[in-house]
């Protein structure tokens, strides 16, 4: 594994971008010193709230008995959707997502009345005990129902290019498959958590476990039918959220609120792990079909590919997901026409909700069965496949018509067959498994071509507010979140590379309302890019004031003056970076500035299903190894390469950690993290007993990062890339390269569909299909061989 020192350097702030500085919570986060909401002393008199969830999955409420709980000591009310001052909705688009359930029920676990006690223990114990009759109907929870009833939460969509089907029909060959891809559970560490305070003007404080600040102020205004001023949000840290509480932090906030508002005291809510699963939102399942046409050599001439995203009960941000899965099923690969179709099935399960990769895994991943399958088929490695249908300088324009400009990827994939001797292990591998009965390896190359932006246009901008105090001290806050990725950190590096000064100098705080209004979510890998472009246009604002100060001053020219190493340098002399802030203070000069950015040049035309929806490409390739235990279906991947383009990095251990994490995330997802409900629709595997995400022991024996040496072309903060989502695509290599083990069986004549998650059972279930399809061949071979005879 590849490391990187993260002590701070001696350098001086001039090089702040580039320098692997610390995460700015690592040490008190493995002391115990990093405090999150639960960590905090409560206020005096302060409550604990807990909901009551249905037992039932789809049906109607018919009586609610709430004596039981209300006579537990401790309790002091519980409160319905009735008691609700506003809207009982916390949509964050499009309506339908329901705070607490009045009369409908439309999937188990729904939350439906509120107890709020003196504590945690009392509001949970006294929920229990609430009783309520239903009315139970019936329920749709198999995508395949949703789709052919024609049950959706929001209209379909599709990117259309060419004449596909006469593409497919016209070509050498054609194949058809399909995939089931399984979601995925958040596991953050810290769960859903917030507490609000009544404030002593009549105002509502929250602190919340939230990706998105802003969402969660203006829902708590909305259901306590105040306007937004009256509530402002506070979030220091998360731990974790990976997409889980971008929109799904808001009821929490918002229910807490409720409790505040009635009884004036502070309330906290704190989801038990078993219920922070049932009540959440997961990475929405898919079930995705395709149709492909290709020539002798394997290069695609057309696709028709059916998505069809498992969304819930309600729209939350399923459109947008669905969109992301659609722009994504391309992956790195040129399609000369081009149907691609998105359907958001409604099912009586929780909402689906964002997962980092925000359905661009679920869409990618089809692309990867397409060009691996092409390969089985023609009898050819899949990598070949890969590379010859690579976007090139000609073939370079999506289904959705944007135009790729940058093709590195030709570039990262040969420097990768070098580096990893792809063809040499290849040759191993297959040697090995010619003389191994039991044991099978497998090995693949897969690519990333992921697009960086927000897909719905207005989320692309950021704010920050960049403040010098006399002494020289610099203090940011942006509209970002920090949830363990090293927002903060990059964004210090940022402002200090703006001022050159050292990094002990900038302090990055909370997240809050009232510092940097109207933010958009931490999400869609725009953390850095959105927030640490508002902070650096802050900081050279403050910059330029100081400079044309300094020159009228110092009665020197301005082209003379240089910030650097801590002071400011001109002809005349130079001086430290806290006296020329005093200097500036004392001579009444603004030190505070507010910094704004929006994305330019990105737009989708929704009519025509056409834009640029991205302002670039992040690109990476991960060379997976695994090994399968065909009794058994065990599997173990033994050693992973990966080279990933993330421009200029700003800190390159935090982007090596991200990439690292990401992939490890992506691996789970595909191999051992199986959600499963009963027939009910109940969520079964609800704790870590029966959900497992990767271990330690998981890890690749051998695991290789490097970054690619490049620079954004696009304008970018520092010409550096986004990291937080492109590493997760790459675990699909993993999924692919068990599958190249499976294929050995047939000697890579035939793989079987592999269902994610590729659990050892499903593992097994492909190995018996192989050897079932090996078994037909040798038979009819035998057979055809006999008639030889026969007709001789």
């Amino acid at each position: 594994m590849r490391h990187f020192k993260t002590d701070k350097p001696s350098g001086l702030a001039k090089n702040a971008i580039g320098q692997s500085f610390a995460h700015e919570s690592a040490l008190k986060q493995v002391t115990g010193k990093a405090i999150y909401i639960d960590d905090k002393p409560e206020a005096i008199n302060s409550l604990h709230a807990y909901p009551v969830l249905s037992t039932i999955t789809c049906g109607h409420i018919v009586s609610i008995d709430t004596r039981d709980a209300l006579s537990v000591t401790g309790v002091v009310d519980i409160y319905s959707a009735k008691d609700i001052p506003g809207k009982n909705d916390v949509s964050p688009v499009f309506s339908g997502d329901i705070l607490l359930a009045d009369d409908k029920i439309e999937y188990h676990s729904q939350p439906i009345l509120l107890v709020v006690a003196s504590s945690y223990q009392i509001a949970r114990t006294a929920a229990r005990k609430v009783k309520i009759e239903y009315q139970e109907t019936a329920t749709v929870l198999d995508i395949k129902q949703a789709m052919a009833e024609q049950h959706w939460v929001r209209p379909p969509h599709a990117l259309h290019r060419g004449e596909p089907k006469k593409a497919i029909n016209d070509a050498k060959h054609q194949i058809n498959g399909e995939l089931y891809v399984g979601g995925q559970e958040h596991f953050y560490l810290e769960g859903q958590v917030s507490t609000a305070t009544p404030t002593e003007d009549g105002g509502m404080f929250i602190e919340s476990s939230s990706q998105h600040p802003s969402e969660v102020q203006h829902l708590v205004a909305k259901i306590l039918n105040k306007p937004f001023n009256y509530v402002t949000v506070e979030m220091r840290r998360m731990g974790g959220g990976f997409g889980g509480k971008e929109t799904q932090a808001a009821p929490w906030a918002c229910l807490a609120a409720l409790a505040a508002f009635y009884t004036g005291k502070s309330v906290k809510i704190r989801l038990a792990r078993g219920d922070d699963f049932k009540v959440t939102g997961k990475r929405h399942p898919f079930y995705n079909t395709y149709q492909v046409g290709f020539d002798d050599d394997g290069l695609i001439t057309g696709v028709d590919i059916d998505i069809n995203g498992y969304c819930g009960y309600s729209a939350d941000l399923s459109d947008a997901i669905v969109d992301r899965a659609l722009f994504h099923a391309d992956n790195a690969y040129y399609y000369p026409a081009a149907h691609i179709n998105g359907n958001r099935c409604k099912t009586n399960t929780v909402s689906n909700t964002a997962f980092r990769g925000f359905g661009g895994p679920q869409g990618m991943i089809v692309a990867e069965q397409i060009v691996d399958d092409i390969a089985y088929y023609l009898g050819k490695d899949p990598l070949q496949i890969r590379k010859l249908n690579l976007y090139t300088p000609g073939r370079d324009i999506t289904p959705y018509k944007q135009k790729v400009e940058q093709f590195i990827l030709q570039d990262m994939i040969a420097k990768m067959e070098v580096e990893a001797d792809y063809w040499a292990r290849k040759a191993s591998i297959e040697n090995f498994n010619q003389h191994s009965p039991i044991i099978k390896k497998g090995l693949s190359l897969t690519p990333v071509k992921f697009g960086i932006s927000f897909t719905v246009q207005h989320l692309n901008q950021a704010g920050a507010l960049v403040v010098i105090y006399a002494d020289g001290s610099v203090h940011v806050n942006h509209g970002g979140t920090e949830m363990g990725q090293g927002l903060h950190t990059k964004i210090a590096q940022i402002v200090a590379q703006a001022f050159s000064i050292d990094m002990q100098h900038v302090l990055v705080n909370a997240t809050r309302t009232d510092k940097v209004p109207n933010t958009s979510p931490t999400a869609a890998s725009s953390g850095t890019d959105l927030n640490g472009m508002a902070a650096l246009n802050a900081a050279n604002t403050i910059k330029e004031r100081l400079l044309t100060f300094a020159s009228e001053h110092f009665a020197v020219k301005a082209d003379s003056l240089q910030l650097v190493n801590n002071q400011l340098i001109h002809e005349k002399g130079k001086i430290s970076f806290p006296e020329l802030i005093n200097l500036a203070y004392l001579n009444r000069i603004s030190l505070s500035s507010t910094g704004f950015y929006a994305t330019p040049e990105i737009y989708y035309d929704r009519e025509k299903a056409e834009g640029n929806p991205f302002f670039y490409y992040a690109y990476g390739i991960a060379l997976s190894e695994v090994e399968v235990d065909v009794l058994t279906g065990e599997n173990s991947v033994t050693r992973v390469d990966i080279l990933h383009d993330v421009g200029n990095s700003i800190n390159p251990a935090l982007d090596i950690g991200q990439i690292e994490g990401g992939f490890i995330q992506g691996m789970g997802w595909l191999t051992t993290e199986d959600l499963s409900w009963n027939d009910k629709g109940q969520l079964a595997s609800n704790a870590p007993a029966t959900y497992k995400i990767p271990a330690i022991g998981d890890t690749p024996a051998e695991f290789n990062v490097t970054l690619y040496d490049s620079q954004n072309p696009a304008t970018t903060v520092f010409k550096s890339k986004a990291v937080g989502e492109p590493p997760f695509m790459l675990g699909i290599s993993v999924w692919s390269a068990l599958r190249n083990a499976v294929a050995s069986i047939t000697d890579y004549q035939f793989a079987p569909s592999l269902n994610t998650p590729a659990t050892a059972e499903c593992i097994l279930g492909a190995v018996q299909v192989a050897q079932e399809w090996l078994q037909a061949q040798k038979k009819e071979g035998s057979e055809q061989g006999q008639q030889g005879v026969d007709d001789a």
